[in-house]
């Protein structure tokens, strides 16, 4: 599907037989929040998860940018029978155990040492050390966007790493992977061959995750305020999502 401007329409009703659902995390399933350590999952979202785990007949994968370790840090003993894409599509942990998991590059440590020391003088800067990444927050002080993304360029331009933009934050990763080529591999491997993709998501991250989804019959939604997008319909914000997931 060719990008567009999303549209103001609602995803229709679903008959789970035929799909299988894949959900982003941050800012689709829970708000996103001034630091990113500060998310809570409340009980109604983990018996959703849990609900839609059986409905699915466990074609139920969360599929983030944050690390397999720390969704299972958030989720606990719910995060135990979901599948699990994290890290932009680096990690993928099919029932329990990694399957796709490579080798952490040292461009990562030095970046993350760099950013601490380049804003120890904020304190409203956020450094996120991931797996397989590390992320500049600069929700709390968005005068210092220009800075973070030109400091994440330049290293990654010396560095080989992956520039990674989303909402309020830029982030340095190791390439080679994304969403979209997550997707393309849970869908070709049981218990996801062969049913028709659905995923939610809200940002520029989840793109190729949409344009995977049309390609293999299925399609994406997109989460918040509309923009160019590979995605066929949208929802207002994470309360509309778990809305449209509770009638499922």
């Amino acid at each position: 599907m060719t990008p567009e401007t999303g549209t103001n329409t609602a995803p229709p009703s679903l008959n789970a037989q035929q799909y299988c659902l894949l959900l982003d995390f941050d800012g689709t399933l829970v708000d996103i929040v001034e630091r990113p350590e500060d998310v809570v999952i409340d009980e109604r979202l983990s018996t959703l998860l849990e609900r839609l785990r059986d409905i699915f007949d466990a074609r139920l994968a969360i599929v983030s940018g944050r690390s397999i370790a720390q969704l299972e840090g958030f989720f606990g003993t719910t995060a135990e029978d979901l599948t699990l894409v994290g890290s932009h599509g680096a990690e993928i942990r099919l029932t329990g155990s990694v399957v796709t998991s490579p080798s952490r590059p040292d461009a990562l440590d030095e970046a993350e040492v760099f950013f601490k020391q380049a804003f120890s003088g904020n304190s409203k800067m956020v450094i996120e050390t991931k797996s397989f990444g590390v992320a500049i927050h600069y929700r709390l002080d968005p005068s210092m966007e220009g800075m973070a993304i030109r400091m994440a360029a330049k290293f990654a331009n010396e560095s080989g790493l992956e520039l990674q933009h989303g909402k309020m934050m830029v982030e340095l990763r190791t390439s080679g992977h994304d969403k979209g080529s997550a997707i393309k591999a849970l869908l070709s491997a049981a218990p996801f061959a062969g049913y028709t993709p659905i995923f939610i998501g809200d940002d520029l991250t989840d793109e190729p995750g949409f344009a995977v989804c049309a390609s293999a019959g299925g399609f994406g939604i997109l989460v918040g305020p509309r923009r160019k997008t590979a995605a066929l319909y949208t929802l207002d914000h994470v309360t509309a999502v778990r809305q449209w997931l509770e009638k499922i």
